[in-house]
């Protein structure tokens, strides 16, 4: 509780948000306007989005509101908080004044992946006159400046009639209504970012937002339930990005699939809370839609349904049986999920268009929890040219592939167990001409031994080993990891150092540690140029 005497201040109501007055980052929800037994005069319970307060909204045994947590709320004199400025006083705050250092620091936008990216005023001296006409602005960015109401009709217009892309991050807007006076005063503004405002769950007032075509509502507490009536308003949407909403499933509102949508290009649902694949596939008939993020939810498998599941999906009409899903999805991030099985990884080659794949912590593509390197997801996945936000070149593809066959030729030699497990392995073994190795004598068993032979560079990068340049050398297939170590050791004169050896591969952003001294070259799949370092056991 916070004691002040009272003076003539703004009235507040419950449901308003509001923020501290020395600090408009520490921003809450009004609970309760009225007296507290004990206490004089009025005061308004908050509830803090921080959680950083002094209780759950009850005071000496009497609930005056429920707190989102045990400590988030607290209750204040009116003179401490601010129930928020106009828009256009914001923008004269941000453009018209002095900015000291520290504000210039403070100031960024929220980019897709909910990165602060600073906004630069380069040349501030020249343009600072620019800046502060107001008509010549096209991009204004008001994060955590308090903003709560459009302010007077017409006066946005008025001031920035040029403006393109807003950026009103964390502050005080709640209200539908209010968004859409902004952008119908706003006839050029494409690019809206309402992140960190807790938006009202009804929407009502919405008029169409007909130039709006990036729309960013990370952290807004908004469900689909929501998105469902909000993109009536938005025709020409390309870029809607929810990430952060806890939103568990997709709940479409005329079909068993979402439609409309018809402009949207990019979806982004990334830290949300979606386990099931299935409410994914109720996306699947956005027909534009070529980006799909999915980072950091709780997806444990991934299917592509095909024929009849296909036909039962959406809804079973005669028109829909040949009807593809995701038919134009480029872009695909799964990072961060628990997806573990392989049937997961090659269900994405059922994709008619998708090339851009990210699996990164998942336990499917996390060698140290069990799951597959770099290489074998290249060579399961026919299309990806770009996985885990590295590039696929022509030869990582092949180099992976030939690595891969010859992987599974070293440790399988069932044909079944092999078709039923590497789906692949049949057309990768023909497509790049690799034969059976069977037993052989005298001559054939010389050449087998030559196109045996490796040809594999060392590196030394232990902190103690000092400069040595690197060598590259031709090994056998089947020379095991314990092996290597002793030769590397002779190769490079480690007295007293007990090497550790480390495959290098291109893309990886981390080195394989090869720990089974027992495992030849051949049964990891190493292939002609692969590049091995050697560092010292701790």
């Amino acid at each position: 509780m916070q004691d002040d005497s009272a003076e003539s201040s703004p009235e507040f109501r419950v449901g308003q948000r509001v923020h501290s007055a020395n600090d408009p980052r520490r921003i809450g929800t009004v609970k309760y306007v009225g007296p507290i037994e004990g206490h004089a005069g009025e005061w308004v319970g908050v509830d803090w989005d921080t959680g950083e307060a002094k209780h759950d909204g009850s005071v000496n045994g009497i609930r005056y509101f429920q707190a989102g947590s045990d400590r988030s709320g607290s209750f204040v004199r009116t003179k401490v908080i601010s129930p928020g400025i106009s828009l256009v006083r914001a923008l004269e705050l941000r453009y018209r004044t002095d900015s000291t250092k520290e504000e210039e620091d403070e100031m960024y936008v929220f980019s897709a992946s909910n990165k602060r990216v600073s906004v630069q005023l380069v040349g501030k001296d020249k343009i600072q006159d620019k800046l502060s006409r107001f008509e010549e602005l096209t991009g204004a960015s008001l994060s955590y400046l308090g903003v709560s109401t459009p302010g007077d009709p017409g006066q946005i217009g008025t001031a920035v009639p040029n403006l393109k892309e807003l950026d009103l991050t964390g502050n005080l807007l709640s209200e539908w209504k209010d968004v859409s006076t902004i952008c119908e005063q706003l006839p050029a503004l494409a690019a809206l970012n309402l992140s960190n405002n807790l938006m009202s769950l009804d929407i009502y007032g919405l008029a169409q937002l007909k130039s709006i075509r990036i729309l960013v509502l990370n952290d807004t507490g908004i469900k689909w339930t929501q998105i469902e009536k909000l993109k009536h308003s938005l025709p020409a949407i390309e870029e809607l990005h929810l990430m952060g909403n806890n939103i568990s499933t997709i709940e479409p509102t005329s079909s068993s699939v979402v439609q409309g949508f018809d402009s949207l290009r990019l979806l982004n649902l990334e830290d949300n809370c979606i386990a099931e694949w299935d409410e994914i596939l109720k996306l699947s008939q956005i027909r534009g839609l070529e980006q799909l993020h999915l980072n950091k939810n709780n997806l444990n498998r991934i299917y592509y349904p095909h024929n009849t599941r296909i036909h039962e999906f959406l809804g079973g009409n005669e028109s829909q049986k040949e009807r593809k899903l995701f038919t134009n999805l480029r872009c695909l991030l799964l990072g961060g999920n628990n997806i573990e099985d392989l049937a997961s990884v090659d269900a994405l080659n059922s994709f008619p268009k998708l090339v851009d794949i990210r699996l990164s912590e998942n336990p499917v593509a996390d060698p140290g929890r069990g799951g597959i390197p770099r290489f074998v997801l290249i060579a399961r996945l026919a299309k990806v040219e770009i996985l885990n936000g590295s590039e696929v070149s022509p030869r990582e593809r092949k180099d992976s592939e030939i690595r891969y066959v010859r992987l599974i030729m070293s440790k399988l030699h069932d044909p079944q167990e092999i078709k039923q497990v590497h789906p692949r392995f049949a057309e990768l073994k023909n497509f790049h001409g690799i034969e059976d190795e069977r037993p052989s004598v005298g001559v054939a068993s010389l050449q087998k031994m030559a196109s045996g032979l490796l040809s594999i560079t060392l590196k030394c990068v232990g902190a103690t080993m000092g400069e040595k340049p690197p060598l590259t050398k031709k090994l056998p297939a089947t020379t095991t990891v314990g092996k290597l170590k002793s030769l590397s050791e002779s190769f490079f004169k480690l007295k007293s150092i007990k090497p550790k050896l480390f495959l290098q591969e291109e893309g990886s952003p981390l080195p394989i540690l090869l720990d089974d001294e027992m495992e030849s070259l051949m049964d990891l799949g190493i292939g002609n140029g692969s590049t091995i370092l050697i560092d010292e056991e701790s």
